[in-house]
C-alpha cells in the first residue's frame, strides 16, 4: 500500500517538476516623491508623502504601464509569457482532458497577437512593494531570461516617468483651461458689481453729502430740545392749573405757586386785611362797626381775587392748548426728520453693501489669478522626482531550488503521506489478523492458521480429497486436528461443530477439509451439512440424494435415505430441501450423534453462521466441540467476540478458533509473534504459491 500510494503521488509530480525552468529574479530600488518646491510651506508633508507613495505604487502597477513594457520588450513573442506559443505538455494535456470532462463548453483558444493572455503572466512575474513604512519602493521581476529579468524593472521606471509627465501635463492643461474660464466669468461679475455700486452712488448723491447729513442731525437735535421744553412747560402749567382748581381758598392756593404781580398784590392786601381783622376782634369784639366794615372789605377783596384767579386760569388754559398745538407740530417735524434720516441711512447701507460685493468679486478674481500663476509655476516643475537607489542588474544565478530538490521533496512528501495513510488504515482496521489480537478475549483457544487457496484449488478434487500429500494446506488441517484433540483431553471429539460469525469466511471449506483429513487418517467420519437455509456441500459431493437433513428433522425421510457414502470414506448428509419455510426441530440431531458414536464415527457439522441463525447455538449445545472459523483481514474482532458470547455454555469452556484464508506474504510482514510461521524459508520449503 505504501509503495502503491507513493507511486501514485510521485507519478503526476514528475512531469510537473521536469517542466520547471530556472527562474531569475532582478530588483530595482527607488524613492519617489513630489518636487521639492511643492513642499515649501506644507505643514503636514509626512502624511501627504505616505499617501503619494501609495498612489505612485499603484501607478507602477497600472495596465497602461504593463502594456508599454510588454510592447517595448516584446514579451508577447516569448512562450514564457504568451500561452499561445507554448507547447502543450503531457501534464497540460491531462489537465485539459480533465477540465473538458467538467466543462461542456468550448474553451476559447488564446489569440497569438493579443496582449490579453500576456498581461496576467506579466503580473504574475512582477512584484512592486514598499519596505515597511519607509519611502523605498522595490520593483522585482522573475523570468527564465536573466537579461529580461533586469530589463523589465528599468524599463518600467522609464515608462512610469513618461506617463507621469504626460498625466500631469494633461491635468495642468485642463486645470488652466478651467481657471481661464472662471477668470473671464469672474471679471464680468466684478465689473457688474462695480457698475451697480457707481450707479447707486450717483442716484443717491444726496445721501452721500456730508453737509446734508450734518443739517439733518442738527435739525433733529433742535426739534428734540423744543419737544423737551414744551413738555416741561406743559407739565408746569398743568401743575399750576391743578393746584388752583383743587384749592377752595384762592389765597391759600396762591401761596404755593408763582402768579402775576397784580394777583400777588391782591393776595397780599387780602392777607393784611385779615390780620387787621384779627387785631380788631381782639380789641373791640365781633359786633364793632370797624369790624363789620373791615369784614365787608375782606369779602370784596376775596371776590376780586377769585375773579382775577379765574381770569388767570383761563389764560393758562389757553397757553396749555397752545403748547399742545406746538407739541403736535414739533412731533410732525421730528417724524419727518427721522424718516428722512432713515432713508438716508438705508441708502448708505445699500451703497456699503454694493461696495462690499464689488470688493468680494474682486477678491475672488485676485484668488483665481493667483491660482493661474501657481499652475503656471507648477507646469515648470517635473512631474515626480525619482531617486534610483539601485538599478536592476542581470542576475548571475537562478533563484530557488533545482529539479532534484523538488523531486526529492515530492518523493519524501509522497512517502510521508503513504506511510500516514497506511498507519491510519492499520489503526482503523478492526479485523482479525493474528492470535496476538485475540489475547484479550476470554475462552478462546488458538487452533492454527489455514493458508489461502486459489479458486482453482478450492474446486480441485485431487486437492480436497487428499491425492496431493505434503502441502502446506494439509499441514494446516493436521494442526487444526491436533488442536482439537488437545482441547478435548488428548482424544478426538465425537462431534465437531464448525461455524463462523458471518457467511463467506470459509467454514464450509474447513468443515469438508476436516472431514477429508479424518477420512484420510482412517477415522470414520460423518459430514453433516447443518446450514438448513443455504447449505452447499452437495455441489462438492454430488450425492444425487433427494432428501437431506431438512426432511429427516421433519420426519419425511429415514436416516438411511439421507446418508451418502462417498468413495473417500466420508458419509455425507446434505441439507436437503431449502424451500421449507417452517423451522425444523433439532431434537433428532442428538439421535444422529448417538448413531454415529455407536458406529465409531466422528460427526462434523457445517452449520450456519452464529450471528445469522439460532440453529447454530442449539447445535453447539449438542456437539462435543465447537470450532469457530474467522477469515484473515475480513472478520472483525467485535463480530468474533459477539459470536463467542452466543456460543457460551457449560460444555464449551474454551472454544478453538482457526484463522482461515491467510495471506502468507502479507502476514509475514507484520510484527506478530505468529508471523514466523510464514517466513520466506518456510514458504520455499512448502513451495507455496498464493
Amino acid at each position: 500500500m505504501i509503495v502503491a500510494l507513493t507511486t501514485l503521488l510521485v507519478a503526476p509530480a514528475i512531469p510537473v517538476i521536469w517542466e520547471l525552468k530556472p527562474s531569475y529574479h532582478a530588483e530595482s530600488r527607488l524613492i519617489i516623491h513630489g518636487p521639492l518646491a511643492t513642499t515649501f510651506g506644507t505643514e503636514d508633508s509626512g502624511r501627504r508623502d505616505q499617501f503619494e507613495l501609495a498612489s505612485e505604487t499603484e501607478r507602477l502597477l497600472s495596465r497602461s504601464a504593463a502594456e508599454g513594457v510588454i510592447r517595448d520588450l516584446r514579451l508577447e513573442e516569448r512562450p514564457e509569457f504568451n500561452p499561445a506559443l507554448r507547447k502543450t505538455s503531457l501534464a497540460g494535456k491531462a489537465r485539459e482532458a480533465v477540465r473538458g470532462l467538467f466543462d461542456s463548453g468550448m474553451t476559447p483558444l488564446p489569440i497569438r497577437n493579443s496582449l490579453e493572455p500576456v498581461i496576467p503572466e506579466y503580473y504574475r512575474a512582477l512584484r512592486v512593494w514598499r519596505d515597511g513604512q519607509g519611502d523605498v519602493i522595490t520593483i522585482g521581476f522573475d523570468s527564465s531570461d536573466p537579461e529580461l529579468a533586469a530589463a523589465v524593472p528599468n524599463r518600467l521606471i522609464s515608462i512610469y516617468l513618461e506617463e507621469r509627465k504626460v498625466s500631469i501635463r494633461r491635468r495642468l492643461d485642463a486645470a488652466e483651461g478651467w481657471i481661464q474660464q472662471r477668470i473671464a466669468e469672474q471679471q464680468d461679475h466684478a465689473e457688474a458689481a462695480r457698475d451697480a455700486a457707481d450707479k447707486y452712488q450717483k442716484a443717491m448723491s444726496a445721501a452721500s453729502n456730508d453737509d446734508s447729513q450734518g443739517d439733518q442731525i442738527k435739525s433733529l437735535m433742535e426739534l428734540s430740545d423744543r419737544q423737551i421744553k414744551i413738555a416741561q412747560n406743559h407739565a408746569e402749567l398743568g401743575a399750576t392749573i391743578s393746584t388752583l382748581e383743587a384749592g377752595d381758598d384762592a389765597s391759600l392756593a396762591l401761596q404755593n405757586i408763582s402768579v402775576p404781580d397784580g394777583i400777588g398784590a391782591m393776595e397780599r392786601d387780602l392777607r393784611a386785611q385779615q390780620q387787621d381783622l384779627d387785631r380788631l376782634l381782639e380789641t373791640y369784639g365781633n359786633n364793632a362797626e370797624a369790624v363789620v366794615d373791615l369784614r365787608a372789605k375782606i369779602l370784596k377783596s376775596r371776590s376780586d381775587l377769585r375773579l382775577a384767579v379765574d381770569r388767570y386760569l383761563q389764560s393758562m388754559r389757553a397757553k396749555l392748548a397752545a403748547l399742545d398745538r406746538e407739541d403736535g407740530a414739533v412731533r410732525s417735524e421730528l417724524a419727518a426728520a427721522y424718516e428722512q434720516r432713515s432713508r438716508s441711512a438705508l441708502a448708505q447701507t445699500e451703497l456699503a453693501r454694493l461696495q462690499r460685493s464689488a470688493e468680494r468679486e474682486q477678491t475672488a478674481l485676485d484668488g483665481l489669478e493667483a491660482q493661474r500663476r501657481a499652475l503656471a509655476a507648477q507646469a515648470m516643475l517635473p512631474g515626480a522626482e525619482v531617486e534610483v537607489l539601485s538599478p536592476a542588474a542581470v542576475p548571475l544565478a537562478p533563484q530557488g531550488r533545482g529539479r532534484l530538490f523538488y523531486l526529492i521533496g515530492a518523493l519524501l512528501g509522497s512517502i510521508s503521506i503513504a506511510v500516514t495513510a497506511a498507519f491510519v488504515v492499520e489503526m482503523l482496521d478492526g479485523t482479525v489478523r493474528s492470535f496476538d489480537q485475540l489475547a484479550g478475549m476470554a475462552r478462546t483457544l488458538p487452533a492454527g492458521f489455514i493458508p489461502r487457496l486459489g479458486r482453482k484449488d478450492r474446486r480441485n478434487p485431487s486437492m480436497l480429497f487428499g491425492h496431493v500429500q505434503g502441502g502446506m494446506f494439509e499441514e494446516a488441517m493436521r494442526t487444526v486436528m491436533i488442536s482439537l484433540k488437545q482441547s478435548n483431553g488428548g482424544k478426538l471429539p465425537s462431534s465437531i461443530l464448525v461455524t463462523s460469525a458471518h457467511s463467506g469466511e470459509g467454514k464450509s471449506l474447513v468443515a469438508r477439509s476436516l472431514a477429508i483429513e479424518l477420512a484420510a487418517s482412517g477415522s470414520p467420519v460423518l459430514l453433516v451439512d447443518g446450514d438448513l437455509r443455504r447449505g452447499n456441500l452437495e455441489s462438492l459431493f454430488k450425492s444425487g440424494l433427494k432428501h437431506g437433513l431438512n426432511e429427516l428433522l421433519r420426519g419425511q425421510a429415514r436416516i438411511q435415505e439421507v446418508i451418502y457414502h462417498h468413495p473417500s470414506g466420508i458419509d455425507f448428509i446434505p441439507a436437503g430441501n431449502r424451500s421449507f419455510r417452517r423451522r425444523a426441530s433439532l431434537t433428532d440431531v442428538a439421535d444422529i450423534i448417538e448413531m454415529a458414536r455407536a458406529n465409531g464415527q466422528t460427526v462434523v457439522f457445517d452449520s450456519a453462521p452464529v450471528l445469522a441463525s439460532t440453529d447454530t447455538v442449539h447445535l453447539a449445545a449438542l456437539a462435543e466441540q465447537t470450532l469457530v472459523v474467522v477469515r484473515w483481514a475480513k472478520t472483525s474482532r467485535r463480530a468474533l467476540a459477539l459470536s463467542l458470547q452466543h456460543l457460551k455454555n457449560s460444555r464449551n469452556p474454551e472454544i478453538p478458533v482457526v484463522i482461515n484464508s491467510v495471506n502468507p506474504k502479507k502476514h509475514a510482514q507484520y510484527n506478530f509473534s505468529d508471523s514466523e510461521l510464514f517466513v520466506r524459508s518456510l514458504m520455499k520449503y512448502y513451495s507455496y504459491k498464493t
